[in-house]
């Protein structure tokens, strides 16, 4: 399947469907509806009129110029378009959309739209975790460099929603997912490449598809471009070793020439010929743990490629304000410190969240959908700490349990395991199973889909519990 990126003028006198009319599908519309005020366009959705959006209930219903195709058969009619913009969360592999690239008709994105479009520098960040902190980071950088910086993409607008603000010296930082990268034919300037680990292997259809889809990152750029990722990440490491681009690597141990490491309780820059400069005191980083050093350490690379003096970047840093939901501070409620990591949707995230807080973690909740990830090095991480508690949801929740079982041997150091389905109660067994002075920590290691909407219903709700039952001092019997 294709997923080319035709220029503005070319989609003048070619039929349009926008297929998939979430966020990003509804900035779509609004951005061609702009640029073609009479033109027929169509939308299609699995969801009713009704459901959308009520900004866009409300465009639909003024707008004499739309096709509707909602409800279960929204893809009934692909082939009567010329051109079928997709939202990255509809997957490639649905027939009708194999069918209708087989028929010739042209699959894009607005990602792809976005890249063949934009006249200004794109800083593209894709990883499977770190990619919103990231991002962020390079944007604030910039910012306190006096660019005129935006974050768009898989975080911050919808990319088309900023076009046509873009001038030569703007500069976008964008996030993609491996849902934006998918089929994409061009690669951003400057590619950052945090790292690789299985996440969404039932839309990809394996862990091979997915690598191959983060790797987009970097395929489509020359030697003109860069490619600023983590040494240690094998996968990227690899990726880095086939690419056309300028290699700037970073790492927490260095030295690198070039790149951005760590050395002297500083964040280090080197030059290829080897000149060394520290930019920013690992002290003034507001971000806890070491996977937020080194995302640190990949804006600060994307900085100095970019121009930006070493102050204005420590700036940056320094007054950085953490993302909500990662690895966020809740408070301390009746003596128990409480934090979010709702966003933790694959093991290896809540094992760094582990680590970072260290043995003073009394409490863990754990568990969501279930993608058929590999549970065994969390049971491990799991079975050799100090914790007690374990709080876990469907359906993850049982498998999690079944590996930390399988390897803690002694029995009796097993933590106590309770089994939930609502976040209320969740927290009220934190309250009641967590000793004064203590940690709990929300991070569930898997997506947040079923009982909840998604990572941000989740990470809510928790919050919103904890604060309620602290201030209250409700009883915590559940």
């Amino acid at each position: 399947m294709t997923n080319a990126a035709p220029l503005l003028t070319e989609l003048r006198d070619k039929s349009i469907l926008i297929l998939g009319l979430g966020r990003e599908g509804g900035a779509t519309f609004s951005f061609l509806r702009t640029l073609f005020p009479q033109k027929l366009l169509g939308l299609a959705d699995q969801a009713a009129l009704g459901q959308l959006s009520a900004s866009l209930q409300e465009a639909i219903r003024a707008d004499a110029h739309v096709r509707l195709h909602l409800g279960s058969d929204y893809l009934a009619n692909l082939l009567d378009y010329d051109v079928i913009i997709k939202s990255p969360g509809i997957p490639p592999t649905l027939q009708p959309l194999q069918q209708a690239a087989s028929a010739g008709k042209l699959i894009s994105s607005q990602t792809a739209l976005f890249f063949a479009n934009c006249p200004a520098t794109i800083v593209g960040v894709t990883g499977t975790k770190g990619k919103s902190t990231t991002a962020s980071l390079i944007r604030d950088v910039l910012l306190a460099g006096g660019r005129e910086a935006h974050l768009v993409g898989n975080i911050g607008q919808p990319s088309l929603a900023l076009l046509s603000q873009a001038r030569a010296k703007t500069i976008f930082v964008c996030e993609l997912s491996s849902y934006q990268l998918d089929g994409l034919r061009q690669s951003p300037h400057i590619a950052v490449l945090l790292n690789i680990v299985p996440e969404h292997l039932d839309y990809h259809g394996g862990f091979a598809r997915y690598v191959e889809a983060k790797q987009t990152i970097t395929r489509y750029q020359s030697a003109r471009d860069y490619l600023v990722y983590n040494t240690a990440s094998e996968i990227p490491c690899r990726i880095a070793a086939a690419t056309q681009a300028q290699q700037f690597p970073f790492s927490l141990v260095g030295p690198l020439f070039p790149g951005c490491f760590v050395a002297d309780s500083n964040i280090m820059y080197s030059s290829s010929a080897g000149q060394c400069e520290p930019v920013v005191r690992v002290e003034d980083v507001p971000l806890l743990g070491t996977f937020n050093l080194e995302n640190v350490l990949a804006a600060v690379a994307v900085g100095k490629l970019l121009g930006v003096a070493n102050e204005a970047i420590a700036e940056g840093i320094r007054h950085f304000q953490p993302l909500e939901h990662r690895l966020e501070l809740v408070g301390t409620y009746r003596g128990v410190t409480f934090y979010n990591a709702a966003i933790a949707t694959v093991p290896q995230a809540t094992i760094a969240h582990l680590d970072a807080l260290g043995p003073d973690v009394q409490t863990v909740l754990l568990g969501g959908y279930d993608r058929q990830l590999d549970f065994s090095e969390l049971g491990v991480r799991v079975a050799e700490s100090q914790i007690k508690t374990l709080i876990l949801f469907p359906t993850t929740g049982q498998r999690i349990w079944e590996a930390v079982c399988r390897h803690q041997r002694d029995a009796s150091a097993l933590p106590r395991a309770f089994f939930v389905q609502d976040m209320a109660e969740a927290v009220r067994l934190a309250y009641r199973h967590t000793e004064v002075g203590k940690i709990c920590l929300h991070s569930p290691a898997s997506p947040s889909f079923g009982l909840f909407r998604d990572y941000q219903e989740r990470g809510t709700l928790f919050k919103n519990y904890v604060q309620q039952l602290g201030q209250s001092g409700t009883a915590t019997d559940p």
